[in-house]
């Protein structure tokens, strides 16, 4: 049985993504912050309690990571892990009302510590346990590449980020995409209309498993390309 690791795995595109690779028979370890919130999303996601494995972990602490990803690799069956979806992230302020030249230091500070070093500790402790045939997936946004006004820190944490993705493309062995499932309602995005998550999950399962590696690697994987590949 094949392991992924899901980030930020309690709530929205996290939580949507678990599903989607329960329902195919991937053993999964979510991570959140809140341990109960966690529990009760390993219950509905896997009644049985045996395929999905909720670890309490902060991304923004690499000891956490680091211990998140040992306990993964001895999860499944065959050991290793196959697949990591570096999810977690945070916005502070109301999407759309957060101008850059209002931002407080401290939110500043968090932004970049969860949304980029938080996926830089993912990747980076990930890498140890990683099988010969594993992807990492990172989601992200239009909002990386084409500055809007009001997205502030958040903005210039997810261009952080696809810039992380990619340099670690061109350093790394195995595969690592930028995902852009478009617009989607969720919590961080205020619940803005878009996608469901339950929508855009099984994008991410395609992109782990069934895309082309060398397509993928160090590129945005956007919706359109995800409805063509399974058309």
């Amino acid at each position: 049985m094949e392991t992924a690791v899901i980030t930020g795995g309690s709530r929205g595109i996290g939580r949507a993504v678990a599903a989607a690779f329960v329902e195919h028979g991937t053993h999964v370890v979510v991570c959140g912050r809140d341990g109960d919130e966690l529990d009760r999303v390993a219950a509905a996601v896997d009644p049985a309690g045996e395929a999905v494995t909720a670890i309490r972990a902060d991304v923004r602490d690499e000891f956490d990571v680091e211990r998140l990803m040992e306990s993964a690799a001895r999860a499944g069956e065959a050991g290793g892990i196959d697949c990591v979806v570096a999810n977690a992230g945070v916005y502070h302020g109301s999407p759309g009302g957060t101008p850059i030249e209002e931002a407080s230091y401290s939110a500043f500070d968090d932004t970049l510590r969860t949304n980029v070093r938080g996926a830089f500790a993912t990747v980076r402790e990930a890498i140890p346990h990683l099988t010969p045939d594993a992807r990492v997936l990172v989601p992200s946004g239009r909002i990386a590449r084409e500055a809007m006004a009001g997205y502030g820190v958040y903005a210039v944490s997810k261009a952080a980020t696809e810039a992380l993705v990619r340099q670690f493309a061109a350093e790394m062995t195995w595969p690592i995409a930028i995902v852009d499932p478009g617009q989607v309602e969720t919590e961080l995005t205020g619940y803005a209309k878009g996608r469901d998550p339950d929508d855009v999950a099984p994008m991410f399962r395609w992109a782990a498993t069934e895309a082309d590696p060398e397509t993928l690697d160090g590129n945005v994987v956007g919706f359109r390309e995800w409805k063509n590949a399974t058309r």
